[in-house]
């Protein structure tokens, strides 16, 4: 970040805004805050400022979306795009009292059918992509249909449409052949230079500057290239985009060349058939909207995958760094938990000693960590190992600032002496605890009663676990897959909403001991020898399923799903692409594409067995070998099956098989999957997820060349395949590339390590040399289609948000004293939502801004928005209704919801203003553009629906409903 404001960045904001002060009819469009925050803070001179407050006003600068970043569409979580984007927009928003109305979302590798939905809810008026694929663009070009409104979601449809402009086969970037040069045109300033600017000022690649004697060829080159756009479109305005990636670092340089070239164009318009000006995305689409054109409707169907050439399928991405894409989960996981905890923290305890400034800047660093890596060369993987370590240190960097200010928290409110030490995990597993005798705290971030079980490391195998009031709670410990000198302790944790629950671990004291976990070995079988006609079979059974186990192969076998006693024949097994790294050989596999040489290939030809089972929990262990005499295992599968005792709701528990894999390191040139074959009649029907919001029917595609890795989708949460009566259903914990190449079959790949030759790749260091071993879940569930609609919405939300584990030790001195046992007063104050809600955000911003739009533009120009300190009385709630209209009889039905009883736990709600996604806009006035559709054929603004004042709000199938709530002060 620091090395590319340094070598161009800084220098795009300073001389940009330094040249359009020269010329009024100069122009220009920003994206991402992240860079703009920077040169804001750290470069930006006082005129700077006032400069672009007046450029604004003006509309000659104009910022475009406006989040931190230009987020990927493929491989990110809806919450995070939200975040990113009001994270951006709170700052603009605050600062200038700018709005955002237009996206410029010219870069991501793919368009997914959230984005239009998100970008209505933002109160954009337009949405503006690029990248689909090349065969679809040059159809849609033909047909002058890149342009049509969008209806991103089936379920909000034209409540929530937006039109939307498909950039051309030039892209975004200015087309640089000039038939009079050999050198690239409209680039004078050249291209930027890392690590640093060259000395001379003598940039690469710099265009020929525009003078007497090739202006007019010039002109002839940009007025063909307008022409034949204009063949493409409906009306007679084109969009010509003048830049490209790491350009107008010395605008002077680019204006003045093109202020030469568009006077001449102006002064010979007769001749040229053509009048041109500077413009800002909004002016085109102003443009666009007075034409009064009727546009076609586009339903709720994505542009993923993306190919840009027929062996260029931009499906490796989904997969590539898979730890980055583990840990940016994890991370905005903790976020979730530690925005809402912080937030009732506030509300309840306003005498607490906690600075609350402070404690704001700690969630902040991991608000612009998890914003930055939602970036479409960040979580995507293909950035260089440079800039991802850089990820990487940001979003440890954060996780460590609000574990410790959770820690805190905990401390202040059960007014623990200051010398306990509270050890602060949010890793399933935390090796390192000091022995027996300890306490684990366990939050729970999401709004509904949760049962499910937490596992940490222990010592010792005789122990015993006690909640709050001195009960036993069931337990079970067992030997350990990462180490042997510690065991795993799981604890059956039962908690309400955002509450949280103390738990002891003690020394073995005879009367509540937790169970022990048996282990029986299978010694290592081949699996190519094994004789089906020989085959014993022995069961793993909790209450939900029964998994069938070969002992010829020590693979599964089946599945049976109890309740119905459906039976599926499911096997499990890895395979490896083989992909080729030389260019001089043909298509290349990297961080971006996926490019196989031929099939899958099998990887494993013994498997080793091991089952530990126990009263609660039966874990089975399968190791994969080369071959029967390997040393080490390339891959594991550890799966885990739980038993609820009696008195909990272990439905969610009990329908979730749950796998762990481990994966690497892989050789060179390969790339890891795990496919699942199934005796369903699928037709090699997949679906999979936009964002976590919602599904995509993805039916298997021939292509001449690629077919499979056209055939890859993302899999950001969830993914499943059926027949017409059983569904199997996969949900993730980090994104991952997802298939079915086969009838009945769905593949994961879990895992890339490549090298390639490409000297852009070499150039930019993009050879995915990845050696890591990665650790990524699945949750299986199977059943009917009823059941597994139930169960798949809550149980990916679980995965999403499990429980916060922290540890502390136990102060010996302290005697139990009742008091304590009144402690759920502190934390047991629930919030709960019904199953098909979702309480998507619980926050105090710390935004300043005024919530009436002609106050906060007033108190700007007056220059009173001077730094202050937070705002902590605003909070920020969402709430996410989670199915489709007629997806469920009765879990897709409106949910009325009375505000001010939702949240009484945390106070006396006394004002509730609804906004728009990001905040920005009161809703009562957001009026966005209407484009006339055959469906709507009168044109005028769209009108959001209003809340009614009495704090209750009936949420719709799909709908994201966005609150400031004002508590009464303590």
């Amino acid at each position: 970040l620091q090395e590319s404001m340094h070598a161009y960045a800084a220098n795009v904001y300073t001389t940009v805004i330094e040249e359009l002060m020269k010329g009024k009819q100069r122009k220009f469009i920003a994206v991402e805050q992240e860079f703009f925050r920077l040169w804001w803070d750290a470069v930006a001179t006082d005129t700077h400022k006032q400069q672009v407050h007046q450029l604004l006003q003006e509309g000659r600068l104009e910022f475009v979306i406006g989040g931190q970043v230009m987020h990927d569409e493929a491989v990110t979580l809806i919450d995070d795009q939200i975040l990113q984007l009001t994270e951006g927009h709170g700052f603009l928003y605050e600062t200038f009292g700018f709005r955002p109305q237009f996206s410029w979302h010219v870069d991501p590798f793919g368009a997914s059918a959230t984005t239009p939905t998100l970008f209505a809810l933002a109160g954009f008026n337009a949405h503006l992509i690029s990248r689909i694929d090349y065969d679809l663009k040059a159809d849609m070009q033909k047909n002058k249909k890149l342009q049509f409104v969008w209806q991103g979601s089936p379920s909000l449809s034209e409540r929530q449409q937006i039109f939307t402009h498909v950039m051309d086969q030039y892209s975004y970037c200015t087309p640089s052949q000039l038939p009079f040069s050999n050198r690239s045109g409209f680039y004078w300033n050249g291209f930027a230079t890392f690590p640093d600017p060259p000395k001379d000022g003598v940039y690469p690649n710099m265009s020929l500057p525009v003078t007497d004697t090739n202006l007019h060829v010039y002109a002839q080159t940009m007025v063909a290239n307008i022409k034949e756009r204009a063949a493409w479109f409906r009306t007679s305005d084109v969009l010509w985009p003048w830049g490209c990636d790491k350009q107008f670092f010395n605008a002077s340089v680019q204006y003045a060349n093109m202020d030469l070239l568009l006077d001449y164009i102006n002064k010979h318009s007769d001749e040229f058939g053509v009048t041109v000006q500077y413009a800002t995305v909004g002016n085109y689409f102003q443009a666009l909207y007075s034409k009064n054109l009727t546009w076609e409707i586009r339903d709720s169907q994505d542009f993923l995958p993306y190919s840009s050439e027929p062996f260029q399928a931009w499906t490796g991405f989904y997969t590539s760094r898979s730890t980055l894409k583990g840990i940016a989960r994890r991370a905005s996981s903790l976020l979730y938990a530690g925005e809402s905890f912080f937030t009732q923290y506030v509300l309840k305890h306003p005498a607490g000693s906690i600075c609350k400034c402070k404690a704001l800047k700690q969630l902040q660093s991991l608000r612009w960590a998890v914003s930055e890596v939602q970036h479409h060369d960040g979580i995507t993987g293909t950035e260089s190992p440079k800039v991802k370590d850089m990820y990487m240190n940001n979003l440890m960097y954060g996780m460590f600032n609000v574990k410790k200010l959770m820690a805190s928290i905990i401390f202040d409110m059960s007014n623990a002496k200051k010398n306990g030490e509270v050890y602060s995990s949010v890793y399933p597993k935390d090796s390192g605890i000091p022995g027996v005798d300890q306490y684990v705290v366990v939050y729970n971030p999401l709004a509904w009663n949760i049962t499910t079980f937490v596992t940490v490391s222990v010592s010792n195998l005789a122990v015993s676990v006690y909640d709050e009031l001195g009960h036993s709670v069931p337990a079970q410990v067992q030997s350990s897959v990462e180490s042997q000198s510690t065991y795993d302790l799981y604890i059956l944790v039962a908690i309400s909403g955002l509450s949280y629950r103390k738990y002891s671990v003690k020394p073995l004291d005879g009367k509540h001991s937790a169970f022990i976990g048996r282990s029986i070995k299978y010694k290592r079988r081949d699996i190519t020898r094994a004789d089906p006609a020989s085959r014993q079979l022995f069961p793993v059974v909790n209450n939900c399923y029964q998994v069938l186990f070969d002992q010829n192969t020590n693979l599964m076998h089946s599945i049976t799903e109890r309740e119905t006693n459906q039976t599926v024949q499911l096997t499990q097994e890895f395979l490896e692409y083989h992909v080729n790294g030389n260019t001089t050989k043909g298509p290349i596999s990297d961080n971006y594409l996926f490019t196989p040489n031929a099939s899958a290939v099998p990887v494993s030809k013994a498997v080793e067995l091991e089952v530990v089972s126990g009263n609660l929990v039966t874990e089975i262990r399968q190791y994969f070998y080369s071959n029967v005499t390997s040393q080490d295992y390339i891959y594991a599968v550890y799966t885990r099956m739980y038993t609820v005792p009696e008195g909990y709701d272990g439905k969610l528990l009990c329908h979730r098989i749950e796998q762990e894999y481990s994966v690497g390191p892989l050789e060179l040139n390969r790339e890891a999957v795990l496919r699942t074959s199934t005796n369903l009649n699928t037709r090699q029907l997949l679906y999979t997820d936009n964002n976590g919001y919602q599904m995509q029917k993805r039916p298997f595609k021939a292509y001449v060349n690629n077919t499979v890795a056209r055939n890859y989708y993302p899999m950001v949460q969830t993914a499943y395949i059926e027949d017409d009566t059983t569904r199997l259903m996969l949900l993730a914990e980090r994104a991952h590339g997802v298939s079915s190449q086969g009838n009945g079959q769905v593949e994961v790949m879990l895992h890339r390590r490549l090298w390639n030759n490409l000297q852009w790749d070499l150039d930019n260091n993009l050879t995915l040399n990845d050696s890591s071993v990665v650790r990524p879940v699945i949750w299986l569930i199977l059943g009917t289609k009823a059941a597994t609609n139930v169960l798949y919405r809550t149980s990916g939300l679980a995965l999403e948000h499990r429980p916060v584990v922290m540890f502390g030790a136990l102060s010996a001195d302290k005697p139990k004293q009742p008091r304590q046992l009144q402690q759920r007063s502190v934390h047991g104050s629930s919030v709960t939502v019904p199953p098909n809600l979702h309480l998507q955000t619980l926050s105090i911003p710390g935004w300043r801004y005024n919530s009436s739009h002609a106050e906060q533009v007033r108190s700007i120009r007056m220059g009173k928005q001077k730094q202050g300190d937070a705002d902590f009385s605003r909070v920020l709630l969402r709430i996410r209704h989670l199915y489709e209209v007629g997806e469920d009889p009765v879990l897709s039905q409106p949910v009325m919801v009375d505000l001010k009883s939702l949240l009484k736990g945390l106070g006396s709600v006394m004002v509730v203003e609804e906004r728009s996604l990001t905040g920005t806009w009161d809703i009562n006035t957001l009026k966005q553009w209407k484009w006339k559709t055959a469906q709507y054929p009168s044109k005028g603004f769209f009108n959001s629906t209003k809340t009614s004042g009495n704090y209750l709000v009936t949420v719709h199938p799909k709908e994201i409903r966005t609150f400031f709530v004002y508590f009464q002060s303590q």
